[in-house]
């Protein structure tokens, strides 16, 4: 049997991809720690897809993926990113570039009114609104840490394109719901 606990942590450090320790509360932990909290929001929302909804199910393993690679990049110390390799365990433009796409396909097949959405038409676009916001809480923490520590800012750019991709997925997957949009058209005053 395989033991998954080591007990090194049990002092409130964890270690870095390439060496060297942190605490568990240092705004790098915090920040790799919320895009696994990601992509686990991602994971059920992928569980809850549904025959002909392979499409978005493979775009959000493809997220869940990218996200894996962007937390193997903060994950590792500054002294050591020289040992990160592009598409693997570093953020590229090409991936963040390829969300466009994605993104633009989702979107040309909705039509949104301009208004406010409301989550929850479905289990799937519910989930999937989840991921987004955690997506972005993800992005908040990474901008927090950017702002203390020199990271790549094609972590930042990909987490912005990522969770508007997700927004895409859970309209694409609303298409049924009119009744999700708020009363008032966007930026109306009340």
């Amino acid at each position: 049997m395989t033991r998954i606990y080591t007990k090194k942590g049990d002092d409130g450090t964890t270690s870095l991809w390439y060496g060297g320790r942190v605490q568990k509360s240092d705004a790098r932990t915090e920040a790799y720690g919320s895009l696994d909290e990601a992509a686990s929001s991602l994971g059920l929302a992928r569980s809850l897809c549904e025959a002909g909804e392979q499409e978005v199910e493979r775009d959000i393993l493809r997220i869940q993926n990218d996200l894996f690679i962007a937390g193997a990049e903060l994950a590792t110390a500054p002294e050591a990113t020289d040992r990160l390799e592009d598409g693997v365990s570093r953020v590229t433009a090409e991936m963040v570039d390829s969300l466009d796409g994605m993104i633009d396909g989702y979107m040309d097949r909705v039509d949104l009114p301009p208004k406010f959405v409301i989550p929850g038409g479905r289990t799937l676009s519910a989930a999937l609104d989840v991921a987004r916001t955690t997506i972005r809480r993800a992005e908040r923490r990474v901008v927090s840490l950017a702002d203390a520590e020199e990271i790549s800012g094609e972590v930042v750019r990909y987490l912005n394109r990522a969770s508007d991709a997700v927004y895409a997925m859970a309209r694409f997957t609303d298409t049924d719901s009119p009744e999700l949009f708020a009363g008032r058209e966007a930026g109306e005053e009340s």
